[in-house]
């Protein structure tokens, strides 16, 4: 036999081989593609949990939400999201410091309020008649634009409308 054939024989074995392999690689990576999916879904809901804790903390600090049901929303949320992040834990292992769930998603919350905080406008404080003279200013303004109404349709018109702008009645 010569060192060619030998080769070539080799390279037959191999192919055999990786062909016969092949099934086993194809069968992890679908469980690969099954784990990728589910962490997906489950960073998915995570970001969901925390967005809805954005809102209630924002609807209590406007007074939308009682005192008495705030801190039960807040558990029931801040409980769900430690959850999800456990499953993630499962599926994906993180190594980190902080182990704890919840303090994690206090603390992706924390980060969230902080982005919002430098976008909110300032408050400025307005005096009763500063109010009084913005409305009075604000009546006149569309006191000035509005010419009435349409005879035909009964929707509101502005002085510049030469038809109506719901049923095309000339105002004129």
């Amino acid at each position: 036999m010569t060192l060619g054939s030998i080769f070539l024989v080799l390279a037959v074995i191999l192919l055999v081989g990786l062909f016969i392999y092949a099934p086993f690689t194809a069968h992890s990576r679908r469980l690969h593609a099954v784990e990728t999916l589910q962490v997906s879904a489950l960073k998915a809901e995570r970001d969901r949990v925390i967005n809805a804790l954005q809102e209630l903390d924002f609807d209590f600090n406007l007074g939308k939400i009682p005192a008495e049901e705030y801190p039960a929303q807040r558990g029931a949320l801040l409980q769900k999201g430690a959850d999800i992040l456990r499953s993630l834990d499962e599926l994906a292992p993180v190594i980190s410091s902080n182990s704890d769930a919840e303090a994690r998603l206090e603390k992706a919350i924390v980060s969230g309020r902080a982005d919002m905080a430098a976008s909110a406008p300032v408050e400025v404080e307005v005096s009763d008649d500063d109010i009084e003279s913005m409305l009075a200013a604000r009546r006149k303004e569309r006191k000035d634009k509005s010419a009435g109404f349409c005879p035909k349709c009964g929707k509101a018109a502005l002085v510049t409308d030469k038809f109506c702008p719901s049923c095309g009645k000339s105002l004129q």
